[in-house]
This record gives C-alpha cells, sequence and structure tokens, in this order.
C-alpha cells in the first residue's frame, strides 16, 4: 500500500495502530459508496481513495475536518467530501455500501475527560460504549443492503456486546483481526448487512 504524507494537529488524533489495522484491512470494492465516521487525520479514507472513488467522510472535530482537507491536498486526492457534525448527522437519508469507524472505545471516567476536542477520539464515556452504542444504533439506517460496517474498538469496551447488538440489528458479524497492545485487544469487527 503506498505511503501518504501526514500533517499532524494536537488538538486531533494521530494515525497510530488502531487506524493502520482498519486501513490495512479495507473491504472495498471499486465503485462502492464508503461513509468514514471520525475521520481525524483522513489517513483511512487516503488509502480508501485508491480503492473507489466515491467516499465521504465526518468528524465531530472541526479540527479534525480542516486537517483531513490539508492532507488530502497533500496527497492530490480529491474524491473525498468532509462534513463537519456528530455521527451520521450529517448524511441524513443517504445511504453507503461500506461504513468505517475507528470508534472513541476507551472506557473514561469524569477526570479523564480532556477540555479540548481532542477529547472525542478516545472518551467513551464510563464504559467505552457512548460512542459505539449510539453508532449501533443508527448504522443499518445508512447501510445499503449487502453493504459491510468495519470498525475498530477495544476489549476494554467489550467486543461481545457489540457482536451481540449487531446480531439482534440482523447483521452476520465477526472479529475480523485482532492486535494485542499491553492491557487490551484491538479488534477490526466485520458486520454484514443481508
Amino acid at each position: 500500500m503506498p505511503d501518504f504524507k501526514i500533517n499532524i494537529d494536537d488538538n486531533v488524533y494521530i494515525p497510530a495502530e488502531d487506524s493502520y489495522l482498519l486501513a490495512d484491512n479495507l473491504q472495498i470494492k471499486k465503485g462502492q459508496s464508503v461513509l468514514e465516521i471520525g475521520t481525524g487525520s483522513g489517513i483511512v479514507a487516503m488509502y480508501a481513495s485508491r480503492l473507489t472513488d466515491n467516499i465521504t467522510v465526518t468528524d465531530i472535530n472541526f479540527d479534525a475536518c480542516e486537517l483531513a482537507c490539508k492532507n488530502f491536498e497533500a496527497n492530490n486526492i480529491e474524491n473525498i467530501e468532509i462534513l463537519f457534525g456528530n455521527l451520521f448527522d450529517p448524511v441524513q437519508n443517504r445511504k453507503f455500501d461500506v461504513i468505517l469507524f475507528n470508534t472513541p472505545y476507551l472506557p473514561t471516567e469524569k477526570g479523564e475527560v480532556l477540555d479540548d476536542t481532542i477529547n472525542y477520539a478516545f472518551d467513551g464515556g464510563l464504559d467505552g460504549r457512548k460512542v459505539i452504542d449510539a453508532f449501533l444504533n443508527e448504522v443499518g439506517n445508512h447501510l445499503n443492503d449487502g453493504g459491510i460496517v468495519q470498525m475498530i474498538q477495544s476489549s476494554l469496551s467489550d467486543n461481545e456486546e457489540t457482536l451481540k447488538k449487531l446480531d439482534k440489528l440482523g447483521f452476520i458479524s465477526e472479529i475480523a483481526k485482532k492486535e494485542h497492545f499491553f492491557f487490551e485487544d484491538i479488534t477490526l469487527i466485520n458486520a454484514y448487512k443481508i
């Protein structure tokens, strides 16, 4: 896979192992429409842009939207639409073939919440599921039949609960990849809408 020039910003998540776990395992076919929630620096979307031309990204962090724009320009990538907003708010009534999300999965106590936009990148609430559950509740409305959701989360935020929820929502899901770091497993969950 090609390397990209990446600008970074203190207020935006810097691409790390979880970003590349998703970027290296994208299940995108040519011509498919892709939505990435929480694009951050835009790194995953840049890898996706090598596979299809129809990409939309969103982020709740305006600094991330600006940084992603800068990174797309630095790499001469022109096929990505950037929208500012929370989860699916910017893409109401739209559906996609592939939905990607490196979720904010860390369980976060009140005292650990940062008073800055970077907080959006990791703050999963007390059980790490605050954003994951909100995402799961809506994702089916924005995915075409036969589509796939690829999401990153951590064993700290209960992978089994995610698989159970996806099952209830009518998806066929699996832990496709797993990497162990210190005190957690970072997992890539693939969920197929039948």
